[in-house]
C-alpha cells in the first residue's frame, strides 16, 4: 500500500524544504541582495542623489502616470468581461475567453511592434495622425496602449473563475426581489468578489509598472520624456552608471516586495471570510 504524500518520512520532507529554500535563495533572495547592495555600494548620499536626477524622477513619474491610466481601464474591462463570461451564456463566449488570454501567448515585443506598424509614421493610421498633429508612437499614448495590451487579462482572469465558482443563485434571488442591474452589481456581485478584484488590481498594477518589452518598442527611449523605470535602468546600466541603475532597480524591487505583502494580506482576508461563512 502506497503511503500518502501527506505522511512522507521526515528526511523526504526535509529534503523538499531544503531544495525549495535553496531555489528561493538562488533565484529570489540573492538577486534582491545584489540589487540593494549595488544600489547602496557608495552610501546613502549617492543612492538618493541617483534617484534625484531629473531623468530618473521623470521616469518614476511616467511609470506612475501610465499605471494610473491603465489600471482603471483594466478594472472596468476586467469586471465587464468577467461578469459576461461567468454570469451569462451567449454565442462567441469561448472566443471572448480566448481573446482575453491572447496577451499571455504573444510576446510583448511583438505587441509593441504591432502598435508601431499600426500607429507609426508609416503605419496604417500614420498619415491620419500626422495630418491631425497627433502622436501615438514615441509618446505617452503609445506607452499606455502597449501597457494596456500586456495587462488587461490580469483582472479578468482573477474574477472569471471566482464568479463561476459562486454561480448565479445570489443574483437570481436579488432579481426576484426586484433589484435593478446596478443594485445587483453593487450589493451582490461586487461584495462577493472584492478580494479577488483587489488581488487582480494589485497584479495588474505591478505588471504595468514593471513592463519592459512592449514599452521599449513604442517609447523610442527618449530620456526625460518616454523612459519608464525599467527603461531607465537599462539606459543607466548601458552607460556603466551602476549605482544609479541599481538605485532605480531597487525601487522596482521594493514595489515587488510590497506587492507580495499586500497579496498575502488579501489572501489571508479572503480565507478568513470563507472560514467565517463556513465555506
Amino acid at each position: 500500500m502506497r503511503s500518502s504524500p501527506l505522511h512522507e518520512s521526515t528526511w523526504v520532507r526535509v529534503l523538499l524544504l531544503v531544495t525549495a529554500l535553496a531555489i528561493l535563495t538562488l533565484f529570489l533572495f540573492a538577486p534582491l541582495l545584489v540589487v540593494f547592495g549595488e544600489a547602496l555600494s557608495k552610501g546613502f548620499d549617492a543612492y538618493f542623489d541617483a534617484l534625484g536626477e531629473d531623468d530618473t524622477v521623470s521616469s518614476i513619474g511616467l511609470t506612475l502616470l501610465v499605471a494610473a491610466i491603465t489600471v482603471p481601464i483594466d478594472l472596468v474591462f476586467g469586471i465587464c468581461v468577467a461578469w459576461c463570461v461567468a454570469k451569462f451564456e451567449f454565442r462567441g463566449k469561448s472566443l471572448l475567453t480566448t481573446l482575453v488570454d491572447l496577451p499571455f501567448s504573444v510576446s510583448p515585443v511583438i505587441a509593441g511592434l504591432i502598435y508601431v506598424l499600426v500607429f507609426g509614421l508609416h503605419g496604417w493610421f500614420g498619415g491620419f495622425l500626422r495630418a491631425h498633429h497627433l502622436q501615438v508612437i514615441f509618446a505617452l499614448p503609445g506607452i499606455v496602449l502597449a501597457t494596456l495590451f500586456v495587462t488587461f487579462p490580469f483582472i479578468a482572469r482573477e474574477l472569471i473563475p471566482l464568479m463561476e465558482e459562486q454561480g448565479t443563485e445570489d443574483e437570481e434571488a436579488a432579481v426576484v426581489l426586484g433589484a435593478t442591474g446596478l443594485q445587483l452589481f453593487r450589493r451582490v456581485t461586487l461584495p462577493n468578489v472584492k478580494w479577488g478584484l483587489l488581488y487582480g488590481v494589485l497584479l495588474c498594477n505591478a505588471r504595468a509598472m514593471g513592463e519592459f518589452g512592449a514599452v521599449s518598442v513604442v517609447s523610442g527611449h527618449i530620456r526625460g520624456r518616454t523612459t519608464t523605470m525599467p527603461l531607465q535602468v537599462e539606459i543607466l546600466y548601458n552607460e556603466y552608471n551602476f549605482v544609479a541603475a541599481f538605485a532605480v532597480a531597487s525601487i522596482l524591487a521594493l514595489l515587488a516586495l510590497v506587492t507580495l505583502v499586500v497579496k498575502s494580506f488579501f489572501e489571508w482576508r479572503y480565507a478568513t471570510e470563507l472560514a467565517a461563512d463556513g465555506r
